[in-house]
């Protein structure tokens, strides 16, 4: 059981550790191409309370990359969903990249 436990834990990390890489380009690349419209620099230009920024996100109950996946999948409110534009694994890659985006308060690597 420790054992299984283990082998798990490592899968994860490897997963973690394994897709950072792909997750920063990719999702740079379809947030430009389909997020920053509307979310650019992490605000909002439809419902200006609405931003990708850290404290509306905790507001509205968004804590991680994945709770950021599931709503570009789906959408929430006005926001339609974007699973089948994204494409596979499309949705995680952005989130991912918002997220490192929203801990470093959208500050780019330029400024």
């Amino acid at each position: 059981m420790v054992l299984l436990r283990g082998l798990i834990a490592l899968a994860l990390l490897l997963g973690i550790w394994a897709q950072p890489a792909f997750a920063e380009t990719d999702g740079a690349n379809l947030f430009e191409a389909h997020c920053a419209g509307c979310h650019l620099n992490g605000g909002n230009i439809i419902r200006r309370g609405k931003t990708l920024k850290l404290k509306a996100l905790e507001r509205y109950g968004i804590h991680g990359p994945v709770d950021i996946a599931m709503i570009a999948t789906e959408g929430r409110g006005q926001m339609s969903g974007y699973g089948e534009v994204l494409g596979a694994d499309g949705a995680e890659a952005v989130a991912e990249w918002i997220w490192q985006q929203v801990q470093s308060d959208w500050k780019s690597d330029a400024s």
